[in-house]
């Protein structure tokens, strides 16, 4: 079907109220926009949907709500009963049709026999996070645009550990979504027979109260923001929305005495009156804010985003004026403040870790491991932060104290698994008032922190690339990065092409390529479980053992040599106390390695040890 039947059929669909259809019936003649609404539906991916709030294919609106939820209820009733009792956490934030979309997302999932808990009104993002893990859900859903536009809302997904939608279960609902008629093919409930048969029931206070208990047990310092309280002060914006409560709350539970809110953004408002974009990102948004602090003489703003996942903190230079931290920087900032704090409260775990994203600043890093922790990188999104996180953890390998990315997102502490701006905002304010008690402000912290650790530039550009036009524009910038990348960058000659939708790397110099550090996930699509992976091992080790044992080698004997990296390379031949550089030639028929010794004589090497550390560049 193209998009102009499409088209023809919402207009002839009995779903629409007469507002929606008038809304098709005045794009008539306008071939473009009819276009940029049906050519095709919204891409269902590991974060859900995301679009404009209009009637169409292509838009957020309640029809595209229920159908993605449609596909979302058969990926739950697949996991079998047990997963339908334990039912969906949903939420919703501030923007317009949010809760209008909450509701029919619940009753979706009602009609498919799934429980449901339903927020009694509008929470932060790391609240549904929380709330998903805390009552022990199969899945979640947000309803969300988080820093976007007024024009914008979101569909956002969860699973059952707390996190954004892992890749199998994103794929398997988009395959559902792919035989679901929008219209016809989805399973409803009327929202009071749901509640009254005990389907959806209501989530409020008592998450509230739990949510909060975990954001406070993250304070290090008390003490400290006593002694200052009487003087330090902030000025804190949640741009209209979901922190509005819980982020004042927490400053206040923390001793904060002076806490000037901006009382025109304090208004929830999904057509964010005051600011162009509700984005801390964007320091145009602050200027309500700068003026409040400059008044009462505040040198620290802090400001969420309206889902409350994020936040952005504006500082006061020697100039006397404000300036923007970038998500790096605060990032470096918290994590540097975190290892120092935890050590002084004797909380800091001997095998801690910080995570962070490919693109996130290497300085990140270099705190990191000046101050004796491991880092990680990871790819950007919090599910691949908090996969890494239950995979070091589950192992017993790490425990991580600090993930973020330079977009302003921050998770501290186990009770989320998700961007969590409530407990930042907690930690971000103890930092200054720590750092005002040495007689800093966090200006003067950055600049400290670039002495210590090295001076680390960046700089980001937000390109909007709109509708259909937009899509094919980014496809053919892509398509353009990879077939003609860069020699070099401000005067700098590239090393390395890394390519992260192939995981491969290739030399800038030689144009050898090889692969990028992979997991199973990546290379299966899907999840493994430890039992999982470790009875396919032994299965592959027993099934070695019985040929080795009836003499049938030659296939296992082939692919070894295949996969040999000594063969043809000059190793070390350990032996006794004595080194010896020898070149390896061969596997025998007895895996036994065929090397040839400096004076030429052929030997076979069943003993001793072979180190291949030459391959690698640093034999002694």
């Amino acid at each position: 079907m193209n998009y102009r039947q499409e088209y023809e059929k919402w207009l002839a669909s009995p779903a629409l109220s007469e507002d929606e259809r008038n809304e098709l019936k005045a794009i008539a003649n306008d071939e473009k926009e009819i276009e940029n609404r049906f050519y095709g539906p919204l891409e269902f991916g590991t974060a859900g949907l995301r679009g404009t709030m209009y009637v169409g294919l292509h838009n957020m609106n309640r029809h595209v709500i229920r159908w993605a939820t449609q596909g979302f209820a058969n990926v739950i009733r697949a996991e079998g009963e047990e997963a339908m009792k334990k039912g969906v956490a949903i939420c919703m934030d501030c923007r317009n049709h949010s809760m209008e979309f909450a509701r029919a997302a619940a009753c979706v999932m009602a009609g498919n026999g799934i429980t449901v808990k339903l927020f009694e009104s509008l929470r932060p993002t790391p609240e549904l996070s929380f709330a998903v893990r805390e009552y022990g859900c199969e899945a979640g859903i947000n309803v969300t645009a988080s820093h976007n536009p007024k024009e914008y809302n979101g569909y956002k997904v969860y699973w059952s550990d707390g996190a954004q939608l892992p890749p199998q279960h994103a794929a398997a609902i988009a395959k559902e979504l792919e035989h679901i008629d929008i219209f016809t093919g989805v399973t409803s409930m009327d929202f009071d027979e749901a509640v009254n048969k005990g389907l959806i029931t209501m989530l409020g206070e008592d998450c509230d109260k739990r949510f909060m208990a975990n954001v406070m047990s993250m304070v290090n310092d008390y003490e400290t923001v006593k002694k200052v309280a009487d003087d330090f002060k902030l000025v804190y914006t949640p741009f209209h929305g979901c922190g509005h409560k819980l982020v004042p709350e927490a400053l206040t539970r923390l001793g904060i005495k002076h806490l000037l809110c901006v009382p025109e953004q304090m208004v929830i408002d999904g057509n964010f009156p005051t600011v162009v974009s509700p984005n801390p990102e964007n320091p145009e948004g602050f200027y309500l804010a700068i003026d409040l602090a400059k008044k009462n003489d505040v040198d620290f703003i802090l400001g969420t985003d309206p889902d409350s996942d994020r936040v952005g903190i504006m500082v006061r230079n020697k100039q006397g004026e404000f300036e923007p931290v970038t998500g790096n920087q605060t990032g470096v900032l918290l994590l540097d403040y975190l290892i120092g704090a935890m050590k002084r409260a004797g909380k800091l775990p001997a095998n801690a870790a910080a995570l962070k994203t490919i693109v996130t600043t290497e300085m990140a890093r270099a705190v990191a491991e000046a101050n004796g922790l491991d880092c990680y990188d990871t790819f950007t999104g919090f599910k691949f932060m908090a996969e890494k996180m239950n995979e070091l953890e589950g192992a017993g390998k790490n425990t991580v104290i600090f993930s973020y990315e330079e977009s302003y997102g921050y998770m501290i502490g186990h009770y989320v698994r998700d961007k969590d701006a409530v407990t930042a905002s907690l930690l971000l304010t103890e930092m200054a008032a720590w750092y005002y008690s040495q007689g800093m402000t966090l200006f003067d912290a950055l600049n400290a922190l670039f002495e210590k650790y090295g001076w680390y530039g960046e700089k980001t550009h937000n390109l909007v690339m709109p509708g259909l036009d937009g899509a094919e524009k980014m496809a053919a910038l892509m398509k353009s990065l990879r077939e003609t990348p860069p020699s070099e960058i401000a005067g700098v000659k590239v090393a390395t092409y890394k390519d992260y939708s192939d995981g491969t790397a290739r030399d800038a110099a030689s144009g050898e390529v090889s692969k990028i550090a992979t997991s199973i996930l990546r290379e299966t699509g899907r999840l493994i479980s430890r039992a999982e992976l470790s009875a396919a091992m032994i299965e592959e080790l027993d099934a070695l053992y019985t040929a080795l044992r009836s003499g049938e080698t030659s296939g296992y004997l082939d692919e070894y040599r295949r996969r040999c990296v000594t063969i043809g390379r000059e190793v070390q031949l350990l032996w006794q106390d004595t080194k010896e550089k020898v070149t390896a030639l061969d596997v025998d028929e007895e895996f036994g390695l065929i090397v040839r010794r400096e004076n030429g004589t052929v030997e076979t090497v069943r003993t001793g040890e072979v180190s291949v550390r030459g391959l690698y560049g640093y034999v002694e």
